[in-house]
């Protein structure tokens, strides 16, 4: 007899794409997690009317497609717009003006690699979260009763700040449907618990790392709006080689 404990999906957090090799993900639907800034970006685009994106992980493939399609290129490497792109992975710059029913070929230094690497591993199904479309996310997690996996696509494999705590606000949201064996969940949790009353505040004070990489390049308007929830509340699915809004 089955219980009834074996029919609730699982769901876990995986703080590092170097991690998710360690889990089988034939069966799961993967929350691609890169808060600073694609997977914000994408929501923006989506939100704002884009037709779809197309992710894409390295830059030359990005050029190509740009070359062969009419789409807008845009990508970053170490933060900074990449060689031969129009773009950058702004998500201030898609406005609607801008964006609406054009397609996006996006690459991205963590976000885009991490997605292709959950495609190559068979994931039952990929959609992007981001604080941006979080209320949406959450709800389409628990709508399809599937077993999830949180993928943070970190720095270059290096478990960062924002990425772990986009993944606890969502196990904070939704853990009553699932079940949940995953130390690393309740470490984003924790972490999302104490920060949640000023996520920005926080980054500065932990001197998170990706916050002074962007601060830097002078985008504190990126990481302001890449903090706030829901301002491009749309589910972003990843469908036919493509993202769409769902």
């Amino acid at each position: 007899m089955t219980s009834k404990k074996s029919k609730v999906p699982s769901l876990n957090t995986v703080l590092s794409p170097s991690l998710l090799k360690l889990y089988d993900i034939s069966n799961s639907t993967v929350v691609i997690i890169d808060i600073l800034r694609a997977t914000s970006t994408i929501a923006a685009a989506l939100y704002n009317g884009a037709k779809a994106v197309i992710p894409v992980d390295s830059v030359a493939d990005c050029i190509k497609l740009g070359k062969q399609m009419e789409v807008i290129t845009a990508g970053e490497r170490d933060g900074k717009i990449a060689e031969g792109l129009q773009y950058g992975n702004t998500p201030l710059q898609y406005t609607a003006d801008f964006i609406k029913g054009k397609t996006l070929v996006l690459t991205t230094t963590n976000g885009t690699k991490l997605l292709h690497v959950a495609l190559a591993a068979n994931a039952k199904g990929i959609i992007t979260g981001s604080f941006c479309n979080i209320s949406s996310v959450c709800d389409y997690l628990v709508n399809q009763k599937t077993n999830v996996i949180l993928a943070c696509a970190a720095w270059k494999n290096r478990i960062n700040i924002e990425d772990t705590l986009f993944a606890g606000a969502v196990m904070n949201r939704v853990k009553e449907n699932f079940d949940i064996n995953c130390d690393a969940s309740q470490i984003a949790e924790t972490l999302y618990l104490q920060a949640k009353g000023d996520l920005l505040g926080f980054m500065q004070e932990k001197n998170a790392s990706h916050y002074h990489r962007l601060m830097n390049f002078g985008l504190e308007k990126d990481i302001e709006f890449c903090l706030t929830e829901d301002n491009a509340n749309i589910p972003t699915l990843y469908s036919g080689g493509r993202l769409i809004a769902g």
